[in-house]
């Protein structure tokens, strides 16, 4: 019997989940299989009816533009809905039920927690399901003021409050403040997305500049912050880094952490 679990979204096709959980299980040695599933919104509830059904279904790393819809469908025992707000996998607990976690906050942080954030002035651009979690990690890290960058004002000072973070609401298109952290949280500057048009000159000399979007890898955003002498995070560190969480929730087992040079290379091809 092969196991076998999924990324679903809308789109989907730009999705390197499955080459790094089939790396992973191959390296390992397991019968199992991760795929790449187009899902669109109207057939949420049928997918997640049908998977539950389904014995060898290990669960679903879940993307744009199902990330709060999702927990609609599953249960939710570690209260996701309340905290950060939105799921990014799904998985079947012990008991054969579905239930939804969040590894996308764990995922973000990691490759910035040897910093000492606290206090430090950040700017998050987007207020979707990817910036509920970067802004559930940063108040855990005591972040100072926070700019959220947004379409929906709204929106975005809800956020701001479910968090507890102090700070404010900008339009998309506003002049940065000189924050520590600039963060794009959005799908802008994605392969197929509008471009990210953004003026990093106020930014501060040891500003550091993350992006999330990992196809293309090199993003404008990112060029931009490199030209500019800027330290700098990748898309695949976040994808990686959260990914290895929901490989061990679907698998049983943590993914090897020997061959990241080698996952890196394969993720760059």
């Amino acid at each position: 019997m092969t196991i076998y679990a999924e990324v679903i979204g809308d789109p989907i096709s730009h999705s390197k989940s499955p080459l790094i959980h089939n790396f992973w299980a191959q390296k390992l040695g397991l019968v199992a299989e991760y795929r790449a599933q187009h899902i669109l919104s109207a057939g949420l509830a049928d997918y997640v009816a049908a998977r539950s059904a389904d014995a060898e279904w290990r669960g679903c790393n879940v993307t744009i533009p199902h990330k709060l819809a999702i927990l609609d469908h599953v249960a939710d025992p570690g209260g996701v809905r309340d905290s950060i707000g939105a799921a990014n996998t799904i998985f079947r607990s012990m008991d054969g039920k579905l239930q939804a976690t969040n590894t996308d906050a764990a995922g973000f942080f990691a490759p910035i927690s040897e910093f000492d954030w606290a206090g430090a002035p950040v700017a998050v651009i987007g207020a979707g399901g990817a910036a509920r979690a970067i802004l559930f990690a940063l108040a855990q890290a005591d972040v100072g003021e926070v700019t959220l960058l947004a379409r929906s004002p709204l929106k975005a000072a809800a956020l701001l409050s479910h968090f507890g973070l102090k700070g404010r609401v900008l339009a998309m298109d506003a002049v940065l403040p000189p924050v520590a952290l600039l963060v794009n949280s959005s799908p802008l500057g994605m392969r197929g997305q509008p471009s990210l048009e953004i003026d990093l000159s106020p930014l501060p000399d040891e500003a550091l500049v993350y992006d999330i979007v990992y196809t293309p890898l090199a993003t404008d955003l990112l060029k931009a912050a490199e030209a500019r002498g800027l330290e700098i995070v990748d898309g695949l560190e976040m994808l990686v880094g959260q990914a290895a969480l929901a490989f061990e929730l679907f698998f049983g087992q943590a993914p090897p952490d020997d061959c990241e040079d080698e996952l890196r290379a394969l993720l760059l091809k």
